[in-house]
């Protein structure tokens, strides 16, 4: 009887080290994938997320500024009389400039009978 309670104390302290180990074991893996991942963002060009929504928050606040300062503009030019310009979503064609006609090649006329190549 004491040999089986020794035998399981020993299994249950052998399970609990390989439990332990392999904890530390997936903490290992977990950070060496997380930075080859990072590695391979960096080198793909990528920005990591907090930069990203640093520029974001930045972009925001200025299309909030240029908002603010789109209406002042409005408002001063109903104060002045001016005729704001109307905003249109169609953008202008751009033409390409007509590339000159080439000229054809002047025609020798030969005559009956003859070819051109050298024989």
């Amino acid at each position: 009887m004491q040999t089986r309670a020794k035998i399981f104390d020993d299994l249950a302290k052998v399970a609990g080290g390989a439990a332990s180990t392999l904890s530390g074991l997936k903490g290992e893996i977990e950070s060496l994938v997380r930075h080859q991942i990072e590695r391979l963002m960096a080198d793909a060009g990528t920005v990591p997320r907090d930069e990203f929504d640093a520029v974001k928050a930045m972009a925001a606040k200025a299309r909030g500024e240029q908002e603010i300062l789109e209406k002042r503009v409005r408002d001063i030019e109903i104060k002045l009389g001016i005729k704001a310009p109307v905003k249109s979503n169609i953008k202008p064609k751009v033409r390409a400039k007509p590339k000159p006609k080439a000229k054809p090649a002047a025609k020798t006329k030969t005559a009956p009978g003859k070819s051109k190549g050298k024989r």
